[in-house]
Protein backbone atom coordinates (compact mmCIF):
# COMPACT_ATOMS: atom_id res chain seq x y z
CA UNK A 1 0.00 0.00 0.00
CA UNK A 2 1.68 3.77 -1.03
CA UNK A 3 1.72 6.73 1.02
CA UNK A 4 -1.41 8.03 0.93
CA UNK A 5 -3.09 11.64 1.09
CA UNK A 6 -4.05 12.39 4.96
CA UNK A 7 -8.09 12.73 3.46
CA UNK A 8 -7.85 9.57 2.97
CA UNK A 9 -7.64 7.92 6.15
CA UNK A 10 -9.58 10.53 7.90
CA UNK A 11 -12.80 9.23 7.87
CA UNK A 12 -16.41 10.01 9.66
CA UNK A 13 -17.34 7.24 11.68
CA UNK A 14 -13.76 5.87 12.54
CA UNK A 15 -11.00 7.20 14.76
CA UNK A 16 -7.87 7.54 13.57
CA UNK A 17 -4.63 7.11 15.27
CA UNK A 18 -1.93 9.58 14.63
CA UNK A 19 1.14 8.62 16.28
CA UNK A 20 4.67 10.96 16.58
CA UNK A 21 7.73 9.83 15.13
CA UNK A 22 10.78 11.09 16.62
CA UNK A 23 12.94 8.65 15.41
CA UNK A 24 13.18 5.97 12.99
CA UNK A 25 12.32 3.10 15.32
CA UNK A 26 9.10 4.72 16.21
CA UNK A 27 8.40 4.93 12.25
CA UNK A 28 8.65 1.20 12.23
CA UNK A 29 7.00 0.52 15.75
CA UNK A 30 3.77 2.75 14.67
CA UNK A 31 3.04 1.04 10.59
CA UNK A 32 4.03 -2.15 12.08
CA UNK A 33 1.38 -1.73 15.12
CA UNK A 34 -1.48 -0.30 12.03
CA UNK A 35 -0.04 -3.48 10.14
CA UNK A 36 -1.07 -5.70 13.24
CA UNK A 37 -4.48 -4.13 13.55
CA UNK A 38 -4.95 -3.81 9.60
CA UNK A 39 -5.75 -0.08 10.13
CA UNK A 40 -4.88 2.85 8.47
CA UNK A 41 -2.42 5.11 10.83
CA UNK A 42 -1.13 8.94 10.80
CA UNK A 43 2.77 8.91 11.17
CA UNK A 44 3.65 12.56 12.85
CA UNK A 45 6.45 14.89 12.69
CA UNK A 46 5.99 17.66 15.21
CA UNK A 47 8.45 21.57 14.80
CA UNK A 48 9.99 20.42 17.83
CA UNK A 49 10.88 16.80 16.55
CA UNK A 50 12.39 18.75 13.68
CA UNK A 51 14.67 20.97 15.93
CA UNK A 52 15.92 17.91 17.57
CA UNK A 53 17.03 16.47 14.33
CA UNK A 54 18.41 20.19 13.48
CA UNK A 55 16.12 19.77 9.62
CA UNK A 56 12.87 18.29 8.54
CA UNK A 57 14.50 16.13 5.51
CA UNK A 58 15.94 13.44 6.96
CA UNK A 59 13.49 12.38 9.07
CA UNK A 60 10.97 13.12 6.76
CA UNK A 61 12.51 10.83 3.61
CA UNK A 62 12.91 8.54 6.02
CA UNK A 63 9.70 8.40 7.09
CA UNK A 64 7.95 8.17 3.89
CA UNK A 65 10.44 5.38 2.69
CA UNK A 66 9.09 3.56 5.72
CA UNK A 67 5.53 4.61 4.92
CA UNK A 68 5.42 3.25 1.09
CA UNK A 69 6.63 0.09 2.28
CA UNK A 70 3.30 -0.75 4.68
CA UNK A 71 0.99 -3.05 3.61
CA UNK A 72 -1.76 -0.42 4.81
CA UNK A 73 -2.69 3.00 4.08
CA UNK A 74 -0.12 5.28 6.41
CA UNK A 75 -0.19 9.01 5.72
CA UNK A 76 2.84 11.47 6.73
CA UNK A 77 1.94 14.64 8.79
CA UNK A 78 3.90 17.64 10.42
CA UNK A 79 2.57 18.36 13.49
CA UNK A 80 2.23 21.73 15.66
CA UNK A 81 3.92 23.89 13.10
CA UNK A 82 4.51 27.18 13.62
CA UNK A 83 6.86 28.15 10.88
CA UNK A 84 5.57 29.24 7.40
CA UNK A 85 8.69 28.02 5.67
CA UNK A 86 8.59 24.61 7.36
CA UNK A 87 5.33 24.38 6.21
CA UNK A 88 6.74 25.19 2.44
CA UNK A 89 9.28 22.18 2.93
CA UNK A 90 6.84 20.00 4.05
CA UNK A 91 5.01 20.95 0.99
CA UNK A 92 8.16 20.56 -1.50
CA UNK A 93 8.79 17.02 0.31
CA UNK A 94 5.62 15.26 -0.09
CA UNK A 95 4.30 14.52 3.25
CA UNK A 96 0.23 14.41 3.19
CA UNK A 97 -1.01 17.38 5.44
CA UNK A 98 0.20 20.17 7.92
CA UNK A 99 -1.25 20.79 11.20
CA UNK A 100 -0.85 24.77 11.08
CA UNK A 101 -0.22 26.17 14.73
CA UNK A 102 -1.34 29.93 14.77
CA UNK A 103 -3.60 29.67 18.02
CA UNK A 104 -1.25 31.85 20.15
CA UNK A 105 -2.31 34.60 17.71
CA UNK A 106 -5.32 36.76 18.68
CA UNK A 107 -7.81 35.22 16.58
CA UNK A 108 -8.18 37.74 13.50
CA UNK A 109 -4.95 37.33 12.89
CA UNK A 110 -4.88 33.46 13.83
CA UNK A 111 -7.63 33.42 10.56
CA UNK A 112 -5.41 35.08 8.39
CA UNK A 113 -2.45 33.64 8.65
CA UNK A 114 -4.02 30.08 8.83
CA UNK A 115 -6.19 30.97 5.83
CA UNK A 116 -2.84 31.98 4.15
CA UNK A 117 -1.58 28.77 4.77
CA UNK A 118 -5.01 26.95 3.36
CA UNK A 119 -4.09 28.30 0.46
CA UNK A 120 -0.92 27.50 -0.14
CA UNK A 121 -1.70 23.74 1.06
CA UNK A 122 -4.58 23.48 -1.10
CA UNK A 123 -2.47 24.56 -4.21
CA UNK A 124 -0.38 21.18 -3.61
CA UNK A 125 -3.68 19.17 -2.35
CA UNK A 126 -2.26 19.00 0.82
CA UNK A 127 -4.61 18.23 3.75
CA UNK A 128 -4.65 21.53 6.57
CA UNK A 129 -5.59 20.79 10.22
CA UNK A 130 -5.58 23.95 12.80
CA UNK A 131 -6.12 24.66 15.89
CA UNK A 132 -8.67 27.70 17.63
CA UNK A 133 -7.57 28.71 20.95
CA UNK A 134 -4.37 26.60 22.57
CA UNK A 135 -5.10 22.94 24.12
CA UNK A 136 -3.76 23.16 27.46
CA UNK A 137 0.15 21.72 28.55
CA UNK A 138 3.24 21.57 27.16
CA UNK A 139 5.02 25.01 26.89
CA UNK A 140 3.64 26.83 29.91
CA UNK A 141 0.35 26.48 28.87
CA UNK A 142 -1.52 24.90 31.50
CA UNK A 143 -5.39 25.39 31.04
CA UNK A 144 -7.54 22.09 32.03
CA UNK A 145 -10.93 24.55 32.00
CA UNK A 146 -10.18 25.46 28.48
CA UNK A 147 -12.81 24.59 26.21
CA UNK A 148 -13.51 25.26 22.31
CA UNK A 149 -16.80 27.22 21.44
CA UNK A 150 -19.13 25.55 18.90
CA UNK A 151 -20.05 28.45 17.00
CA UNK A 152 -16.20 30.08 17.42
CA UNK A 153 -15.12 26.96 15.89
CA UNK A 154 -18.10 26.60 12.98
CA UNK A 155 -16.88 30.08 11.73
CA UNK A 156 -13.27 29.39 12.02
CA UNK A 157 -13.58 26.97 9.64
CA UNK A 158 -15.65 28.78 7.36
CA UNK A 159 -13.01 31.71 7.08
CA UNK A 160 -10.05 29.71 7.10
CA UNK A 161 -11.21 26.50 4.69
CA UNK A 162 -9.25 23.96 6.77
CA UNK A 163 -9.64 20.70 6.33
CA UNK A 164 -9.85 19.44 10.26
CA UNK A 165 -9.75 21.25 13.56
CA UNK A 166 -8.14 20.58 16.73
CA UNK A 167 -10.81 21.63 19.78
CA UNK A 168 -10.43 22.22 23.49
CA UNK A 169 -12.46 19.44 24.96
CA UNK A 170 -10.34 18.42 28.08
CA UNK A 171 -7.39 16.73 27.12
CA UNK A 172 -4.33 18.83 27.89
CA UNK A 173 -0.36 17.82 26.47
CA UNK A 174 2.55 15.99 27.63
CA UNK A 175 0.10 14.05 30.72
CA UNK A 176 2.21 11.18 32.33
CA UNK A 177 -1.18 9.94 33.81
CA UNK A 178 -4.53 8.33 31.54
CA UNK A 179 -7.01 10.27 34.16
CA UNK A 180 -8.25 13.53 31.55
CA UNK A 181 -11.76 13.64 31.73
CA UNK A 182 -13.59 14.79 28.19
CA UNK A 183 -16.55 16.40 27.95
CA UNK A 184 -18.65 14.65 25.78
CA UNK A 185 -21.61 16.39 25.21
CA UNK A 186 -19.59 19.34 24.15
CA UNK A 187 -17.60 16.89 21.33
CA UNK A 188 -21.11 16.11 19.86
CA UNK A 189 -22.01 19.41 20.32
CA UNK A 190 -18.88 20.42 17.71
CA UNK A 191 -19.41 17.47 15.60
CA UNK A 192 -23.02 19.03 14.92
CA UNK A 193 -21.45 22.71 14.34
CA UNK A 194 -18.22 21.97 12.72
CA UNK A 195 -18.34 20.75 8.98
CA UNK A 196 -15.25 18.94 8.80
CA UNK A 197 -13.26 16.55 11.42
CA UNK A 198 -12.39 17.03 14.72
CA UNK A 199 -8.85 16.35 16.10
CA UNK A 200 -7.99 15.44 19.68
CA UNK A 201 -5.00 16.90 21.17
CA UNK A 202 -3.03 15.70 24.39
CA UNK A 203 -4.89 12.28 23.98
CA UNK A 204 -2.29 10.58 26.12
CA UNK A 205 -3.51 11.91 29.45
CA UNK A 206 -7.07 10.23 27.77
CA UNK A 207 -7.97 6.63 29.19
CA UNK A 208 -9.44 3.69 26.89
CA UNK A 209 -13.15 4.49 27.49
CA UNK A 210 -12.85 7.80 27.41
CA UNK A 211 -11.22 7.54 24.01
CA UNK A 212 -13.78 4.70 22.95
CA UNK A 213 -16.63 7.27 23.72
CA UNK A 214 -14.66 10.41 22.05
CA UNK A 215 -14.98 8.73 19.13
CA UNK A 216 -18.33 7.70 19.04
CA UNK A 217 -19.47 11.72 20.24
CA UNK A 218 -17.35 12.62 16.95
CA UNK A 219 -14.00 12.99 17.14
CA UNK A 220 -12.13 11.41 14.37
CA UNK A 221 -8.10 11.91 14.37
CA UNK A 222 -7.17 10.93 18.00
CA UNK A 223 -3.14 12.23 18.90
CA UNK A 224 -1.59 9.96 20.67
CA UNK A 225 2.74 11.12 21.88
CA UNK A 226 3.90 10.92 25.39
CA UNK A 227 1.64 7.59 26.22
CA UNK A 228 3.76 5.61 23.34
CA UNK A 229 7.16 7.54 24.61
CA UNK A 230 6.39 6.01 28.13
CA UNK A 231 5.98 2.38 26.59
CA UNK A 232 9.11 2.67 24.53
CA UNK A 233 10.94 4.31 27.32
CA UNK A 234 9.84 1.97 30.02
CA UNK A 235 11.16 -0.93 27.52
CA UNK A 236 14.57 0.62 27.10
CA UNK A 237 15.20 1.05 31.11
CA UNK A 238 14.26 -2.56 31.59
CA UNK A 239 16.52 -3.99 29.43
CA UNK A 240 19.13 -1.97 30.47
CA UNK A 241 18.87 -2.76 34.46
CA UNK A 242 18.70 -6.26 33.15
CA UNK A 243 21.89 -6.36 31.92
CA UNK A 244 24.22 -3.51 32.63
CA UNK A 245 26.88 -4.97 30.23
CA UNK A 246 24.65 -4.36 27.40
CA UNK A 247 25.68 -1.46 24.62
CA UNK A 248 24.68 -2.81 21.43
CA UNK A 249 21.37 -0.40 21.02
CA UNK A 250 19.64 -2.90 19.07
CA UNK A 251 18.90 -5.24 22.26
CA UNK A 252 17.03 -2.09 23.78
CA UNK A 253 15.67 -0.19 21.09
CA UNK A 254 14.05 -3.78 19.17
CA UNK A 255 12.52 -4.50 22.64
CA UNK A 256 11.33 -1.01 23.19
CA UNK A 257 9.92 -0.92 19.23
CA UNK A 258 8.36 -3.97 19.62
CA UNK A 259 6.54 -2.76 23.06
CA UNK A 260 4.80 0.02 20.79
CA UNK A 261 3.90 -2.03 17.98
CA UNK A 262 1.52 -3.89 20.65
CA UNK A 263 0.50 -0.63 21.74
CA UNK A 264 -0.28 0.89 18.53
CA UNK A 265 -2.20 -1.66 17.84
CA UNK A 266 -4.24 -1.96 20.99
CA UNK A 267 -5.28 1.71 20.73
CA UNK A 268 -6.57 1.51 17.28
CA UNK A 269 -8.94 -1.01 18.55
CA UNK A 270 -9.22 1.20 21.03
CA UNK A 271 -10.28 4.32 18.77
CA UNK A 272 -12.60 1.87 16.52
CA UNK A 273 -10.24 2.24 13.49
CA UNK A 274 -11.49 1.15 10.10
CA UNK A 275 -10.35 -2.26 9.47
CA UNK A 276 -9.16 -3.28 5.73
CA UNK A 277 -9.15 -6.83 6.18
Amino acid sequence: MPLVPTGDVVRPGHGVGAFNVIQLEHAYALVRGAERAGSPVILQISENCVRYHGSLEPIAVATMAVARAASVPVAVHLDHVESVDLVAEGIALGVGSVMFDASKLPYEENVAATRDVVRRCHEANVFVEAELGEVGGKDGVHAPGARTDPAEAAAFVEQTGVDALAVAVGSSHAMTTRDAVLDLDLIAALHAAVPVPLVLHGSSGVPDDQLTAAVEAGMTKVNIATHLNNVFTTEVRGALAADEKLVDTRKYLGPARDAVELEVARLLGVLGAEVLR
